[in-house]
């Protein structure tokens, strides 16, 4: 991704972005932050954006809460529409590929995730949307190498042959 990016611009992931930037990577001492670059679905702009994760082996996992709203954050529909992503944790920048948790594996992570973020069991009960986990990996992680392919699209709520109502699967 060499393309001009543009930070979020809502005023405190904006100021988020800035002091992540001006700490090399820790704006908030005690919590796991990185910043995450997505392709905007319809812009095809690239698009930054400051999260808290835990890890999972090797995998970044993130929260898609929108603090609760309704409605899923932009950067998770991005990655839909677009898997491969940017990710600086600390002063590390890597290319990763993202995806949906599966149902198992959120419910295994989720524990994990409101004992690092207690605000997110309250974004949960907050929404009727079910709050989803994103597995994020760096490419050649677990000694794979992964080749961008931006024809990937995930197919989100549709029935899936053998998987079931509203599950997703990689067309």
């Amino acid at each position: 991704m060499t393309d001009m990016i543009h930070d979020n611009p809502t005023p405190w992931v904006a100021d988020h972005i800035r002091r992540f930037e001006e700490t090399g990577g820790r704006p908030r001492p005690g919590v796991a932050d990185l910043l995450l670059t997505t392709r905007g679905r319809k812009s095809g702009l690239l698009r930054r954006t400051a999260l808290a994760y835990v890890r999972d082996g090797d995998a970044y996992v993130l929260t898609a809460s929108n603090a609760g709203a309704d409605r899923h954050p932009a950067w998770f529909l991005n990655l839909l529409a677009t898997p491969e992503v940017t990710l600086q944790v600390g002063a590390a920048t890597f290319t990763a590929t993202a995806r949906p948790a599966t149902a198992v594996e959120s419910a295994r992570l989720w524990p994990t995730v409101v004992a690092a973020m207690p605000s997110y069991a309250a974004y949960r009960t907050a929404t009727t949307r079910e709050i989803p986990l994103v597995l994020v990996t760096p490419v050649g992680a677990n000694g794979l190498t992964v080749q961008p392919d931006f024809s990937r699209r995930w197919d989100f709520g549709r029935s899936v042959e053998g998987i079931g109502e509203g599950a997703m699967k990689l067309r």
